[in-house]
């Protein structure tokens, strides 16, 4: 009797110092030696990160259940979680590990953990002993920006001052990071399917596997250049130097999204109108504007608000970096247009002057999102039906437009 019962003891013992050895492996394999070092020469915020057992998420995954999943990209699969205090989170599972993943990892928590912005996705923890690393974020349920603007059924939402307040919200974040970090933080790769929208429709800023720390006593780092094909930078392209001023010239493509409901690139439009950026400039130029505007926009907005909104676009979109604005100004810029909206009775053509009163007349709280709308409610911000591969070309990493990563 005591020999099995020292026998079983024995077999449970070994098996689990292998699974602890195991989980060191992955530990070490994940980059969590990597990321304690940066940790230790990065002070400020990294304690309130949760690291996760490898256990724990498996039982809010429900064993990575395929009716978790929320989306899949090219990098790896999210998925719907439940954590013991009934809190729902979004985990974000690499497909694969290789050095750059592992990068990437890293880079996202450590900038992650120095954010604290209302309308920055945030972050909760990570789990390093797993086979593969994980995220864990908040969940956003109401997917991304990209989805709404360009779903065949126009969402009913999606107003002219809504249109304004997403933007504004990005911009306000997008200057935050800039500005108000303790080392600021350049994106990278600003577009709308990496603006997502919460249970009321506020933008959240996600995806920071891309993005870069700027240390206080530079203007600009070197890197290989990466980013999205139709909002990248021309002159980052160009020149390999990434500024803050690359994050304006693509949230500048994301306005112009905004405005005129196209795509940043387009197989549709002829040469001359593939390039939203370049057509939009291009329509200005010639004093068309207004036929590319979204005919809701041009409905709902004043003469001068869109004018001045265009103007601002134009502005993002300058070739030359040092002549764009800063974020910091384009948010500035951006509310003054939306207190136009609110203090002007006529903005939206609304005689009764209700039009510019967001609590009174806007639709963000009344209209959900169903099957009528086209956008699938439970996969919030991971979902994206289009090819997931990244085309990659000389030292460039270029994006597909419309995947969240």
């Amino acid at each position: 009797m005591s020999l099995a019962i020292g026998t079983t003891w024995l077999y449970f013992s070994i098996k689990k110092r292998k699974l602890i050895k195991l989980r060191e492996k992955f530990f070490q394999q994940n980059g969590g030696l990597l990321l304690k070092q940066r940790i230790s020469s990065n002070k400020g915020g990294v304690e309130a990160t949760k690291v996760f057992t490898a256990e724990e998420l498996k039982k809010a995954t429900n064993n990575y259940a395929s009716d978790r999943i929320l989306g899949r990209g090219g990098n790896g699969i999210v998925y719907k979680g439940i954590l013991p205090d009934n809190r729902i989170v979004a985990i974000k599972k690499s497909k694969f590990v290789d050095e750059d993943q592992i990068e990437q990892f890293i880079n996202e928590v450590l900038i992650l953990t120095q954010v604290n912005h209302r309308n920055v996705v945030r972050l909760f923890g990570c789990c390093l002993e797993a086979e593969v690393p994980l995220l864990v974020y908040e969940y956003i349920s109401n997917g991304t920006l990209h989805q709404h603007i360009h779903n065949q059924n126009e969402s009913p939402w999606l107003s002219w001052q809504n249109r304004l307040r997403i933007a504004s919200e990005t911009a306000s974040a997008l200057a935050y990071l800039h500005s108000s970090t303790q080392m600021p933080i350049i994106h990278r790769d600003v577009k709308s399917a990496n603006l997502l929208l919460d249970d009321v429709y506020n933008a959240k800023v996600a995806d920071f596997g891309a993005s870069r720390l700027i240390p206080l006593d530079q203007t600009h780092i070197a890197t290989l250049v990466q980013g999205t094909l139709g909002y990248l930078d021309p002159e980052y392209f160009r020149t390999s130097q990434l500024t803050e001023k690359s994050d304006v010239y693509s949230f500048g493509v994301v306005l112009a999204e905004l405005l005129t409901g196209m795509k940043p690139i387009s197989r549709d439009r002829d040469n001359e109108g593939k390039n939203l950026a370049e057509y939009f400039v291009l329509s200005m130029r010639k004093n068309q504007l207004f036929q590319i505007l979204d005919r809701r926009v041009v409905r709902e907005g004043s003469l001068e608000q869109l004018q001045k909104a265009a103007d601002l676009v134009k502005s993002c979109l300058r070739l030359h970096g040092e002549d764009r604005p800063t974020m910091k100004e384009v948010a500035m810029e951006l509310e003054s247009l939306r207190k136009f909206t609110k203090n002007n009775p006529w903005a939206n053509g609304n005689e009764n002057g209700n039009a510019g009163n967001e609590d009174e007349s806007s639709d963000l709280y009344k209209i959900p999102i169903d099957s009528n709308t086209g956008i699938n409610n439970s996969a919030g911000q991971y979902t994206s039906n289009s090819n997931t591969n990244s085309s990659n070309f000389s030292s460039v990493t270029i994006y597909d437009t419309n995947i969240p990563r």
